[in-house]
């Protein structure tokens, strides 16, 4: 039996499901979670829902969700008690504002970290996104694509890996063709040329202007930020710094500092890299060529100005990130 025709198996049994997404869902989720709500429904689920904890910061997932019409609701909108099936979708561990006590019957993943036990389990670390799995099951299933979901699809697989040419496998290509037929290519193009806000651009700004270099690599603070989304945007941005090959940007939201790395060097795992770093002081990982994280300061944050926190968090951040590439 293939693990599509397992899943198919799986959602026979059930009558209603949650799919949770990540804190901060970007368009390989959201397109992962709408690709498993279609398929829930046409394995006869009467009743399902896209659950996220976190916010939908950056101005092109707004907008995704909204001109693709991805029904989803916050996690405190939600009764979990109401559903006898959760599924965990572009994770394989609960969101951090979901709750530990969730036990997903079906977890589809691409990430590498520890399984989480479930009855249907299909987590594929040799893939660029978790969207290509569902195209998989949506192609052995015989589920044809909407023009709307074919066209959340299409997007997820170029903004998570086609895009920037990051390690994308043939398979993502091959998922890409496989929907491209019918995507509303016009809609895709509006969504490419969403608008940022002023605040991201503020952080973006910050970033640029406090980048500091070492070698080929880089690291940059985006201040106090609401904008979280704001980070990996700007170390895109800055990776196309000539002679630049690593960055990573940070920011403070709330109690918390925001990590979002990325890397070109072959030689260089940065999730790894990220680990090693701050694996001790919060929780961070992520792939060979982009990775992320948080890191808790708790009361510390309450106790200081901003300019002498975000001073006292770039020492750190920044001393222990070049010190883990050799350039301490």
């Amino acid at each position: 039996m293939s693990r599509a025709a397992e899943l198919a198996a799986t959602l026979q049994e059930i009558d209603s499901l949650a799919v949770v997404a990540h804190d901060n869902p970007d368009p390989d989720c959201l397109a992962s979670a709408l690709a498993l709500e279609t398929i829930a429904e046409r394995e006869g689920v009467e009743r399902t829902v896209i659950v996220y904890g976190g916010e939908i910061s950056h101005q092109q997932n707004r907008a995704f969700v909204q001109v693709l019409e991805i029904g989803v609701r916050k996690v405190n909108d939600v009764d979990f008690g109401e559903y006898d099936s959760v599924a965990f979708v572009d994770h394989a561990g609960p969101a951090s504002r979901v709750g530990a006590d969730l036990e997903p019957t079906i977890v589809v993943d691409h990430h590498p970290g520890t399984e989480r036990e479930a009855a249907f389990s299909d987590v594929r670390t040799g893939y660029g996104a978790t969207a290509t799995i569902l195209v998989e099951y949506c192609l052995e299933l015989s589920i044809p694509f909407s023009s709307r979901l074919a066209s959340a699809l299409l997007f997820a697989l170029h903004r998570e890996r086609l895009d920037f040419v990051r390690e994308p496998t043939i398979r993502e290509y091959e998922a890409a063709l496989a929907v491209y037929p019918g995507a509303d290519l016009e809609v895709l193009e509006g969504l490419y040329g969403a608008a940022f806000t002023p605040e991201t651009i503020d952080a973006i700004g910050r970033a640029i202007a406090s980048r500091e270099r070492r070698g080929s690599a880089l690291v940059a603070s985006a201040g106090r930020t609401t904008e979280t989304d704001a980070l990996p945007q700007a170390a895109d941005y800055l990776l196309n710094v000539e002679g630049v090959d690593t960055v990573l940007v940070y920011g403070v939201t709330d109690s918390t500092i925001r990590l979002s790395a990325r890397s070109i060097d072959p030689r260089i795992h940065v999730g790894k890299a990220v680990e090693r770093a701050y694996g001790d002081l919060g929780a961070v990982g992520g792939h060979h060529d982009m990775a992320g994280g948080r890191i808790t300061l708790g009361l510390f944050a309450a106790e200081v100005d901003d300019d002498r926190l975000l001073a006292l968090a770039g020492e750190r951040v920044a001393g222990r990130f070049f010190a883990e590439l050799g350039l301490a």
